[in-house]
């Protein structure tokens, strides 16, 4: 699947929504929200610890030249146009605050990720246009803290920071399901 591909299947299922949309997209889903929220029923974006690219970038792009002292996140070599982390160290990359029991099941139930989602460029970001709020996990070893700060900042996102892994919606579900309902509460509010 492409970055077009998951912004088509995120369009049709908002079509299918009877009144305004709230998105949230976690890691790469961060960039199919960028993309597919310029629907006009997208009142607002809920990015979990998720990549917010500008026009022109992919998450490739963002990811091209980590900093020296970034984490280097488990991704295997390319299998049939498909990419997964390494299982072994999946737990420790990805879920590092997440039960063992839940991290291995996570590890071993990986939806497989297309290459070319990697390379989709967004034409228009949503965040330009439509509020945000971002949830930036301070113990990533996936998507740097700091990279998610600058991503963030320059959304001019409403931003909450929470101690937790890449998985921080299974660590603190409270802290992501909260910013959720704020951006549903501020998207209302919004003029």
């Amino acid at each position: 699947m492409s970055l077009a591909d998951d912004v088509a299947v995120t369009k049709r299922t908002i079509a299918n929504q009877d009144g305004p949309v709230i998105l949230v997209g976690h890691s790469y889903g961060g960039a199919v929200i960028t993309e597919a929220g310029n629907d006009p029923k997208v009142e607002g974006l809920v990015y979990v610890a998720a990549f917010a690219p500008d026009k022109g970038e992919s998450v490739s792009s963002l990811i091209k030249d980590p900093p020296p002292s970034a984490p280097v996140p488990p991704i295997l070599p390319p299998q049939d146009g498909y990419l997964f982390l390494d299982k072994a160290k999946f737990p420790a990359s990805f879920a590092a605050d997440v039960e063992p029991e839940t991290a291995a099941f996570m590890a071993d139930s990986q939806v497989p990720w297309g290459v070319e989602a990697l390379n989709g460029a967004i034409s228009q970001p949503a965040w330009k246009t439509k509020p945000s709020w971002y949830l930036v996990s301070t113990e990533d070893k996936m998507i740097p803290p700091d990279a998610q700060r600058f991503m963030s900042k320059r959304a001019r996102s409403i931003v909450v920071e929470a101690k937790g892994s890449h998985a921080i919606y299974v660590s603190q579900p409270q802290a992501v399901a909260s910013l959720i309902e704020k951006a549903a509460k501020g998207a209302v509010a919004a003029p």
